[in-house]
């Protein structure tokens, strides 16, 4: 049997020390709101690391993650701290065992003033519609 994971990494700049500690309490909101998803989400893990000057939170799989649980997340966080300008994912599908199915990946861009999607992509679909012959940005 094999295992199917979503693989990410990224930082969201929210401004100030403050706005990333209230961060953490929106995390923690977001999560018991995904607590009664059917099925449950994978989500992430998040912290804020001196590295990144106090003002920016790493969002990042715990193993496996959920990169729209990520989506909401900033959304809610630009709407909370008045974000402006673009923020973005990628992120890897993997598998455990080789499975022609198995891996892919995608990216997603968000206008933060907005919460409005600017562009994304799924590699499976992109695939797919390639392979079949069509355009797959029409």
């Amino acid at each position: 049997m094999a295992d199917y994971f979503t693989h990410f990494s990224c930082l969201l700049d929210v401004g100030t020390p403050e706005n990333a500690a209230q961060a953490l309490d929106l995390y923690r909101t977001l999560a018991e709101d995904a607590d009664g998803e059917d099925p449950p989400s994978d989500g992430f893990d998040l912290s804020i690391v001196p590295e990144f000057g106090g003002t920016q939170i790493w969002i990042r799989d715990g193993g496996t993650g959920d990169p729209e649980h990520v989506i909401r997340f900033v959304k809610r966080c630009a709407a909370a701290f008045g974000l402006t300008g673009l923020w973005g994912m990628q992120y890897a599908n993997t598998c455990s065992r080789p499975r022609v199915d198995g891996f892919g990946g995608g990216a997603h861009v968000l206008d933060l003033s907005t919460g409005e999607t600017v562009d994304w992509i799924y590699t499976d679909g992109w695939l797919s519609t390639v392979m079949e012959g069509g355009d797959p940005y029409a």
